[in-house]
């Protein structure tokens, strides 16, 4: 006998600190789910809170704010007239009087939990096992682990029974914890709500490895993540199903909003399946006695969503990065310094698909150096892309400046740089727009930017964004629609700070300094590595010389959206006083 769970999976967009606009997000696309004749609903991690939450976790209040949120909802969704729906959402829970429940054995703190709300109450919860410290994750940082398996036995109308055990995010990522378990309890269908941030081609390795624990717990594995952005964090979605033979049943878009309903065909719970300690955890049997009936009609199937190109995948990141960090911060528009230069185009371009280009003001400022055709190439920019465009030129303001201080070289470079920062940041406050600034993680990572002039802006859309990959990123959405000029992605790359000043004055070709930085920055590899790999030793000393000495600057540089396994500031961190060389 077998038990047809209806089960959807909502791929939304929460926010950090906004638990009432969380809440009602969950019965909003609750409610979808019902009207699509859902058994139960699973919404990502932390759903309630947002996430990551850092330290909030630290702040009494906001966890008291998290489990009456969780009281609310349920008791509202039952309101709704949804309270036979499942529903299992992500908060932030610890122990106290609001915790139901509560284990008195269990480790004292807070946790990164699950609940299943179902007839009004919380009817199950789960505090997430496997805690990730690396990367971006500091979770040891946070929380403390749980050691239950929470088992929640399903009954339908028609007496039929199916067990579905209930883990979070990294839980899925390692091999011997609660799937393992789950096998052990012999489970029909383990689900895994999470808050997965993006990097290029993770999605390449979720589906492998949903598919690993799917064989490890020798059940049906069904994965929800959240979509949006989140500080310098973007979550891309990439839901998925994944039958016990490893078969992929649905999958979700990337970077959309999604509810993704599906029919699982589940074994009917074994009446002998065992409790207690089960290896690496202890297990919990929850009943769950329900008035569920099999579906009628056709099979929901949720669909296989296509896969985005690299490219495209990226362009889609940096956009949803950037539209969340303006609009989830309440700004409504931005500005930067429109320069006719590739990486400018690019982040004007990354903004107006965010925002709209009435949301985007761009400003040319040229100086005395300023070539005629990087004055025209900004005009062609807003122009294709119908940006609000304005010109504000500098040079007598620097002459200005020129008057009464005596400098020159580098400074006078320098002093452009920042009067152009000064003009940026004034039309911000004058007017409330948001400052941009458009470095790319190449400049980024040899000091190639003058602190305080062009690297100066609230966020920074291409902060992981390699020199190379700019290029590739123009030439795509270029074939999408044309809005960024040819003669600014085929130029030579020009900071116009001097007569004739070419990037590759200052620097090797791109194409050279890019891969010396990913085995340096990205790989962590020493000196000796990479001189091995075939780069000249001279070049490696000289940008490895760069890397470390500018590590001040990027400690003071704007966030901006990760795409890559290593990104500056929440991936990559190293002391600024600091006297280790490669050699």
């Amino acid at each position: 006998m077998t038990a047809t769970l209806r089960l959807a999976l909502a791929q939304v967009n929460p926010t950090v600190g906004d638990l009432a606009g969380n809440a009602a997000i969950v019965r909003e696309w609750s409610a979808r789910a019902a009207d699509a004749g859902a058994h139960l609903v699973a919404f990502p991690e932390m759903m309630l809170t947002g996430y990551p939450v850092e330290d909030l976790v630290f702040r009494q209040s906001f966890v008291e704010a998290s489990q009456q949120a969780l009281l609310k909802l349920a008791a509202d969704l039952a309101a709704d007239g949804l309270g036979e729906l499942a529903v299992i959402v992500g908060y932030l829970d610890a122990d106290g009087p609001a915790r139901l429940g509560a284990d008195s054995t269990s480790p004292v703190g807070p946790r990164d939990s699950l609940a299943l709300l179902h007839r009004g109450v919380v009817a199950a919860r789960y505090d997430k096992h496997h805690l990730p410290n690396y990367g971006v994750f500091d979770e040891d940082r946070y929380f403390v682990p749980g050691d239950t398996l929470t088992v929640v036995r399903a009954q339908w109308a028609d007496g039929s029974q199916a067990d579905l055990a209930l883990t979070i995010c990294e839980d899925i990522w390692q091999a011997g914890g609660p799937f393992a378990v789950a096998a052990s309890a012999r489970v029909g269908l383990v689900i895994n709500i999470n808050g997965s941030p993006y990097e290029l081609n993770k999605d390449d390795l979720r589906l492998p490895l949903v598919q690993r624990r799917a064989a490890e717990a020798g059940a049906a594995v069904a994965y929800v993540n959240m979509i949006g952005g989140q500080d310098e964090l973007t979550f891309d979605g990439d839901s998925m199903i994944v039958a016990t033979d490893g078969t992929l049943l649905a999958r979700g878009p990337q970077f959309h909003q999604a509810l993704l309903v599906h029919d699982l065909h589940l074994p009917e719970a074994d009446p002998d399946a065992p409790a207690g300690h089960l290896g690496t955890m202890r297990v919990a049997r929850v009943p769950l006695t329900t008035s569920w009936a099999a579906p009628e009609g056709p099979a929901a199937d949720a669909g296989l969503a296509d896969r985005l190109a690299d490219e495209a995948e990226v362009w889609n990141a940096l956009v949803m990065g950037l539209r969340d960090y303006v609009r989830k911060n309440g700004a409504k528009s931005v500005l930067l310094g429109l320069s006719g230069g590739i990486d400018s185009s690019v982040v004007a371009a990354i903004a107006v698909d965010a925002l709209g280009a009435e949301h985007v003001v761009g400003v040319s400022m040229p100086s005395g150096h300023s070539s005629q055709h990087s004055r025209d190439d900004a005009a062609e920019m807003a122009r294709l892309t119908g940006l609000d465009y304005r010109v504000e030129p500098i040079q007598h303001m620097v002459d200005a400046f020129l008057s009464n201080l005596n400098l020159s070289g580098l400074a006078v470079e320098n002093l452009q740089a920042r009067v152009r920062a000064v003009i940026l940041m004034a039309l911000s406050n004058q007017e409330g727009h948001l400052v941009l600034t458009t470095g790319n993680k190449s400049e980024l990572a040899v000091g190639y930017s003058t602190l305080y002039g062009d690297s100066v802006g609230a966020f920074n859309p291409l902060k992981d964004v390699p020199k190379t990959l700019v290029w590739k990123l123009a030439h795509w959405r270029n074939t999408v629609g044309e809005v960024i000029p040819e003669n600014s992605i085929t130029k030579p790359p020009s900071a116009e700070l001097r007569p004739g000043q070419l990037d590759t004055d200052s620097l090797p070709p791109y194409e050279q300094l890019d891969a010396i930085l990913a085995g340096y920055v990205d790989g962590d590899q020493g000196r000796d590595e990479l001189v091995a790999d075939g780069h000249d030793p001279a070049l490696v000393d000289r940008i490895l010389r760069l890397v470390d000495g500018a590590e001040y600057k990027r400690r003071q540089s704007a966030p901006g959206t990760k795409i890559s396994f290593k990104a500056f500031g929440r991936d990559r961190r190293l002391p600024i006083t600091n006297r280790w060389r490669e050699s």
